[in-house]
């Protein structure tokens, strides 16, 4: 099978955002070529008694996307081009994306999505553990809750740092029988995760049609319902329709946790909307939020009049959490 494979030429600041940003366009598996110097976690875990020399960092990254020649990114070469291009045009509003080019070509015959499967295993967030289909569980591991996942999915598999951020905190607010509002649900791993954890009923919002098919396929890996865990595609902030439709799927009181895992500027322009949405006493948990930007999506809740509880890191991620009061 001959694939396509999509380069793009950014910087090494940029490259967490494109990637969580062409994921959901359905551009899967990225390979990094840059110049970021090895941890000494890093080091200790390469199987070779010589290191590799390294050049010195020069803050640019490549990123890689292989796509089949039959998929209808393919197929539709011109418009996933147009759709990257405006991605990256996005991305540098607000971070420095470098030179932003991208390139096309042909590769030879490879089994990429299967090649990419040795690169990803199960690991665990606290105690949850994440697995993919082809690995076993461990007999040790019979007693976690267990989410099952295939990094084939367009939308990622739950290993990046918002969304462990995301995961943490709703353990922490989530209680036995509450709504969620899931805005953003990508492959509906937070909605899919509020139900396993006790959520009487969960609500997807997102704006990729792409969406339907990674949900359908992780809510049947995981068992989940379609009753417990619903799915809308549409624009929250500014569709009629779908706000509406979200009113009549929550019921008049709304959801006791709202989620959004989702960029610091759509954050700030979902804030005047996403309250109407909570009952009183709800918990607002996001993430997606840059370091250095968190402060700038708590003023926006704030001004939305709910109270800021909570700003937690990882990595280079931030998380803040509200509550109407």
């Amino acid at each position: 099978m001959k694939w396509t494979r999509i380069r793009i030429k950014t910087t090494t600041e940029a490259e967490d955002i494109l990637i969580s940003d062409l994921y959901d366009i359905g551009l899967e598996g990225a390979q990094i070529e840059d110049k970021i110097p090895l941890t000494p976690l890093e080091k200790e875990q390469m199987f070779v008694d010589i290191l590799p020399e390294s050049e010195p960092d020069d803050g640019v990254a490549y990123l890689s996307f292989f796509i089949e020649e039959d998929s209808e990114l393919n197929r539709d070469i011109d418009g996933t081009l147009d759709r990257i291009h405006e991605i990256i045009k996005d991305a540098d509003a607000y971070i420095d994306v470098g030179d932003g080019t991208v390139t096309v070509d042909e590769t030879e015959d490879l089994d990429w999505i299967n090649n990419w499967k040795k690169y990803f295993h199960q690991f665990y967030i606290d105690d949850l553990l994440v697995i993919p289909s082809w690995e076993d569980v461990k007999s040790e591991d019979s007693g976690r809750k267990i989410l099952h996942i295939d990094p084939g999915t367009a939308f990622g598999t739950g290993m990046h740092e918002t969304t462990k951020l995301c995961i943490r905190a709703m353990k922490k607010y989530l209680k036995a029988g509450d709504k969620v509002l899931d805005v953003g649900t990508g492959s509906g791993i937070l909605s899919i995760l509020s139900v396993m954890y006790g959520a009487g009923y969960a609500l997807g919002t997102d704006l990729d049609p792409c969406t339907v098919e990674a949900v359908r396929e992780n809510k049947e890996s995981n068992g989940i319902s379609d009753e417990s865990f619903e799915l809308i595609i549409g624009n929250i902030i500014d569709d009629a329709k779908v706000q509406e439709e979200v009113r009549l799927r929550l019921g008049d009181e709304g959801a006791d946790i709202v989620m959004a895992n989702i960029l610091a500027p759509v954050l700030i322009a979902l804030s005047p909307i996403i309250p109407s949405y909570m009952k009183k006493g709800a918990v607002l948990i996001t993430s997606g939020i840059i370091d250095g930007k968190e402060e700038d999506v708590a003023d926006a809740f704030r001004a939305a009049g709910l109270e800021v509880v909570d700003i937690s890191t990882e990595g280079e991620w931030k998380s803040v959490v509200a509550v109407k009061g």
